[in-house]
C-alpha cells in the first residue's frame, strides 16, 4: 500500500483541524505508520495564519509543535490528492460537499464516525470558549486519530 494521505477539515483551520492533524501525526508516529497528513478550512478566514494560540498551547502540552502550521482553504484538488478527508461537524461536511468535484479518490467522512460508539457525533468547536475547551477537543480528535491509525494498520495487513 502506498503512503496513506489524510486531510482534516474544519471551518477556519486554526483550531479543530490543526489539533486533529497534530493528534494524528503523533498517533501514526507512535504506531510506526508512515503517512502524509494536512489540514484545511472550508472558509478562507485564516489562510496563511498560524493556529490559534490556544491550539498551539494544547498541542505543545501534548508533545506536538504546531507553530509551523499555516491555515489553508479546502480546494477541489484535495479530493484528488488525499485518500481520506475528515470533517469535524455536519456544517463542515456540507461545505466539503460543495467543494467536492465528484471525480476525486478521497473517501469523505466525519472524523468521529470512525470511533466505535461515537458515530454521528461532532467534534466540538472550542473557538468561542476558554482554553479548557481545547483540551476537550484534543481528546475528541485524538480518539479519531487513534481509530484512524487502527483502520490504516488493518488495511496494510
Amino acid at each position: 500500500m502506498s503512503t496513506p494521505s489524510i486531510l482534516f477539515v474544519c471551518l477556519g483551520n486554526i483550531c479543530r483541524s490543526p489539533l486533529a492533524e497534530a493528534a494524528f501525526r503523533k498517533a501514526a508516529d507512535e504506531a510506526g505508520l508512515e503517512v502524509h497528513v494536512a489540514s484545511a478550512g472550508t472558509a478562507g478566514y485564516h489562510v496563511g495564519e498560524a493556529p490559534d494560540p490556544r491550539t498551539i498551547a494544547e498541542a505543545r502540552q501534548r508533545g506536538v509543535d504546531v507553530t509551523g502550521y499555516r491555515g489553508r482553504q479546502l480546494a477541489a484538488q484535495d479530493f484528488h490528492d488525499f485518500d481520506y478527508i475528515f470533517g469535524m461537524d455536519r456544517s463542515n461536511m456540507a461545505n466539503i460537499a460543495r467543494v467536492d468535484p465528484g471525480d476525486g479518490r478521497a473517501r469523505v467522512a466525519m472524523l468521529l464516525d470512525i470511533v466505535p460508539g461515537q458515530e454521528g457525533r461532532e467534534v466540538a468547536d472550542p473557538y468561542y470558549g476558554g482554553a479548557d475547551g481545547f483540551g476537550a477537543t484534543w481528546n475528541e480528535v485524538d480518539a479519531g486519530a487513534r481509530a484512524l491509525v487502527a483502520v490504516l494498520l488493518d488495511e496494510t495487513r
